[in-house]
């Protein structure tokens, strides 16, 4: 089923550092108009009516993962205006920083997303200028920068 993106979204996502805290997981998407090699989205979804953005991210933690989160913390909200194949998206997002129980594999990790399907989970490098892909909600790491 597409996504109605006629409307502004709200989303609750995890900054969810490895072990080492070197890099942190995401799901690889498929190739769009604007990404052509795809692009990287944080862990985590929309907020349901009547919940709570905490609330949020642990069930979409668990529906996507199977996993918990320990050491949750609020990180701020960003607001994200896209385009994806064209389409024009808006979402403001709840981001929070958190370690995933159990941990993604540093290979073949995977999510399934509300609509079914299956993407890849990777590990991009929080020092990431030598990534080739955008990740997404826009700005999102700017909110973990040192003041």
């Amino acid at each position: 089923m597409p996504i109605d993106r006629s409307h502004i979204r709200v989303k609750a996502m995890l900054v969810a550092p490895s072990a080492d805290g070197t890099t942190h997981a995401v799901s690889l998407n498929a190739p769009t108009a604007e990404n052509p090699n795809g692009y990287h989205r944080l862990i985590g979804g929309s907020i349901e009516h009547g919940e709570t953005h905490s609330a949020a991210i642990h069930r979409e933690v668990s529906e996507e993962l199977s996993a918990s989160i320990s050491d949750l913390r609020y990180v701020g909200v960003v607001e994200n205006i896209f385009r994806i194949d064209g389409e024009a998206g808006h979402e403001i997002v709840f981001v929070y920083t958190g370690r995933l129980d159990p941990e993604p594999a540093a290979t073949g990790a995977t999510l399934t997303e509300s609509d079914g399907s299956v993407v890849p989970v990777v590990w991009r490098p929080f020092d990431d200028s030598a990534e080739q892909v955008p990740v997404y909600p826009a700005g999102v790491m700017q909110l973990l920068e040192p003041a």
